[in-house]
């Protein structure tokens, strides 16, 4: 699996998430785009069984990314409905590419989180022109 797999992957799975709507001011955030334009990132993404070292489960707690609505209200984006299987293989890459890299998981999906970002607002700005 190559990077760009694991982005398009995460990808395809965070645009599954939307619409999403702040349980606190009722704000409708349409897409992902609108979600990374609107909200404000509140500390690095987490993959809570690579902290762990928890590599191979059937149980895997999974990864956490969290934004703070313009109210005020922290919302997250996670990996809870995605596939067990297709967890496992993320996971898996997490783990080889953090030993072949040499950073912490933390900087690898603060990495990866940077790069679907830009990702994701590149293609935008190409569509409105």
């Amino acid at each position: 699996m190559t990077e760009d797999d694991v982005i398009r992957i995460m990808r395809k799975h965070l645009e599954g998430l939307f619409p999403k709507v702040c349980p606190n001011c009722d704000r409708y955030f349409a897409t992902l785009r609108e979600y990374i334009l609107v909200t404000k990132r509140l500390g690095p993404m987490m993959s809570y069984d690579a902290e762990l070292g928890r590599w191979e489960s059937s149980q895997l707690i999974g990864t956490l990314a969290l934004a703070n609505c313009p109210c005020g209200n922290t919302l997250s984006l996670s990996t809870e409905d995605m596939q067990l299987s297709t967890r496992q293989l993320l996971l898996d890459w997490i783990r080889s590419e953090t030993q072949q890299r040499r950073l912490s998981s933390q900087e690898l999906l603060a990495y990866l989180r940077d790069e679907t970002r830009k990702q994701v607002l590149a293609e935008s700005c190409q569509e409105d022109a």
